[in-house]
């Protein structure tokens, strides 16, 4: 049976654990073939050994712009092609006043948030261009970015400038025929929930977030992992520069 990305590479960073790991294991099942690119270079090898040989592991940091050049090379060296890339890498501060953040944390939360967005499209939109096939580029940031919470405000801040550019670069890259879109999960069940919450990980603690969230419940890796893959999907092809919000009507 043929899947939605037969024939199409999809590069896909922080691909080890949590959204990532939920993208690239349908994305394969889908067809594609994934490189599967991480910070932890050994959660990348495991999350490629269990899918198998349609998965490529790449060590890299996303902040780093010489990091994010070599991967973009080893994914052209492994698979010959990149067809759809997800920025899926993200991390945060703790809940906590706002104040109390420093200057080093703030640094590394837009490090990686923001300017491993820059980095990757300094790596890869070169190659689109000459190219000359398009391509579609993925953006996983946050409602944060939409409606914050107290507390994540320099994380807020982080999502915030990742909705925009996903939002510019789609715009300055249409001609190109790339397209950009973003995906604004809620807060989810991933190993970044107490930094989110500021607090233990309990059901009380849970409560008082999920009580924010019309459809009572947090987002989950499949929610994150369909949205992102119909976006990049050809069954999306007219739609660029959408902020998709996947978050059981928390911005309404």
């Amino acid at each position: 049976m043929s899947g939605r990305f037969d024939g199409k590479v999809m590069l896909v960073t922080g691909a080890a654990s949590g959204f990532g790991a939920g993208i690239v294991r349908r994305a394969a099942a889908e067809g594609a073939r994934v490189a599967c690119v991480d910070l932890n270079a050994a959660g990348a090898e495991a999350i490629a050994a269990e899918i198998g040989p349609a998965a490529l592991p790449v060590a890299a940091d996303v902040a780093d712009g010489a990091s994010v050049a070599a991967a973009v090379e080893a994914v052209l060296a492994g698979f010959g092609q990149i067809d759809i890339v997800v920025n899926n890498a993200g991390i945060s501060h703790k809940n906590q006043p706002l104040l109390n953040v420093g200057e080093d944390e703030f640094d590394r939360v837009f490090a990686v948030n923001v300017k491993g967005i820059f980095q990757m499209v300094h790596a890869v939109v070169p190659y689109l261009r000459k190219r000359g096939a398009g391509g579609v580029m993925i953006n996983v940031t946050s409602t944060a970015g939409l409606r914050p919470r107290p507390g994540l405000t320099w994380y807020n801040a982080s999502k915030g400038a990742a909705n925009v550019m996903s939002r510019s670069l789609a715009v300055e890259l249409a001609p190109d025929n790339i397209r950009v879109c973003a995906v604004a999960p809620v807060m989810g069940e991933t190993a970044l929930l107490e930094t989110f919450m500021g607090l233990p990980d309990t059901p009380e603690n849970r409560a008082k977030f999920v009580a924010t969230i019309p459809l009572g419940r947090m987002s989950k890796p499949s929610d994150v992992t369909s949205a992102v893959l119909y976006l990049a999907s050809d069954e999306a092809e007219f739609l660029t520069g959408l902020v998709m919000e996947v978050d059981g009507g928390r911005c309404v």
